[in-house]
């Protein structure tokens, strides 16, 4: 394939997923330290939850049977209590003062809510029958010992420990977290708080790009900037194999200026080139390729196309190397656009846009008038992206569209 052509971004992004290879390497982490990570193997559940019937309410155990004529007069025997259950047996006529989680007693088959209930001396007068399973968890409701509950290549979340947990495990095998560089080029840019002339800019993409890996369950590591110049490139390249580095991203200098050095630096240090051209916008020069066992991703230097390129390639990138089987996942959603908009060229465009949500139907999605990739503060405001397809033709508000939403978890 001719690395000049310019590709569509679902097939940059397909390549960039086929050459995804490990990090798949497998380690034990302790339950508290596993947040964020991706499940190694199937995490099989240890034991049964709930292990044993217990109440869904505080009241009282009865037989349903017992309640099928009223008013009832019931004999109180005794008590359940979470972690201290009722040690005899429910007869007939015969009831236990019950509480939310505690043990259902023998023979006692459900639940009369103590609203329901009053006291008279040692008895519980009922005017309300219930029906038999009525307000009781059986055995086994959540899930039973041996059953696969967590997949192989399943990010963990808050929901997914809590599950973990109750399942019995005190540790967990998470895939090893890649390693991904980060290189910052050109003779502009400052880090935050350094002294600053009027010719230069703060670097910002460093601390988005890694911000990224970190979510998307990578490792960052922050080469510093390199400088406009060959000697300070291919420094940084080595820095991130002797790292041994499962990605290198370089940020700036992937287009063809007399400035631009990265692809040519990298290709000194023996990358072979995929791609460095994508039919979208913005981002459009974005190199791929591969040096030894270390993924090649050259972003762009203005910040909104760095980030941009982020979400559609970077993310799903980092998510294959931890194994995660739905990292190529299509995430866009359906949306109306809330106003007009002219025919597209020949390149895809992602816009940032606003989202307004619709009771009862789709969000409406409207694209900010300012769309230079320089603009970090419109993408600060933005909810989503919105997708115009290459070729595109013009369009109406109140058309159908689709986006990406933009959110904490994904810039």
């Amino acid at each position: 394939m001719n690395p000049d052509k310019p590709l569509s971004v679902a097939d940059a992004r397909a390549r960039i997923l086929s050459s995804a290879r490990g990090p798949r390497n497998a380690e034990s982490v302790a339950l508290a330290q596993a947040l964020g990570r991706t499940l190694a193997a199937d995490l099989v559940a240890k034991r049964t939850q709930p292990p044993l019937a217990v109440s869904a309410m505080d009241g009282y155990a009865v037989r349903a049977r017992d309640l099928a004529e009223l008013p009832v007069r019931l004999e109180l025997i005794g008590e359940s209590a979470a972690g201290h259950g009722f040690a005899g047996t429910v007869g007939p006529h015969q009831t236990v003062r019950i509480f939310t989680g505690a043990p259902v007693p023998d023979g006692a088959d459900a639940i009369l809510i103590q609203e329901n209930a009053r006291l008279e001396g040692g008895f519980v007068v009922s005017a309300q029958s219930v029906a038999p399973k009525r307000y009781v968890r059986a055995a086994g409701l959540d899930f039973t010992e041996g059953e696969i509950l967590l997949k192989a290549g399943r990010r963990l979340g808050p929901a997914e420990i809590a599950l973990a947990a109750a399942m019995n495990h005190a540790d967990l095998l998470v895939t090893r977290c890649p390693r991904v560089a980060i290189l910052a080029t050109g003779d502009e840019l400052v880090r935050p708080g350094e002294p600053v002339t009027a010719n230069q800019i703060i670097a910002s993409n460093t601390f988005a790009i890694a911000a990224f890996v970190e979510m998307s369950g990578g490792e960052p590591l922050d080469l510093g900037i390199a400088g406009d110049d060959f000697a300070a490139l291919e420094a940084g390249i080595r820095a991130a194999r002797d790292a041994q580095a499962d990605v290198l991203v370089t940020l700036g200098g992937a287009s063809v200026g007399d400035h631009d050095l990265v692809r040519t630096a990298l290709a000194n240090e023996g990358m072979e080139l995929g791609f460095w051209r994508i039919a979208m916008r913005p981002g459009r020069p974005l190199i791929h390729g591969r040096l030894g066992d270390m993924a090649i991703l050259g972003l762009p230097g203005n910040p909104v196309s760095s980030v941009v390129c982020g979400v559609l390639f970077l993310k799903p990138l980092v998510r294959a190397l931890c194994g995660d089987p739905d990292a190529g996942k299509d995430w866009s959603e359906p949306a109306i656009l809330g106003t007009a908009l002219p025919a597209n060229d020949d390149r895809q465009d992602f816009l940032r846009a606003s989202l307004v949500p619709q009771d009862g139907g789709l969000p409406v999605v409207t694209p900010f008038a300012a769309q230079d990739s320089s603009l970090l503060r419109v993408l600060a405001e933005a909810q989503c992206l919105l997708i115009r397809d290459a070729g595109a033709p013009a369009a109406s508000g109140g058309e159908p569209c689709r986006i990406i939403r933009l959110s904490a978890g994904s810039i």
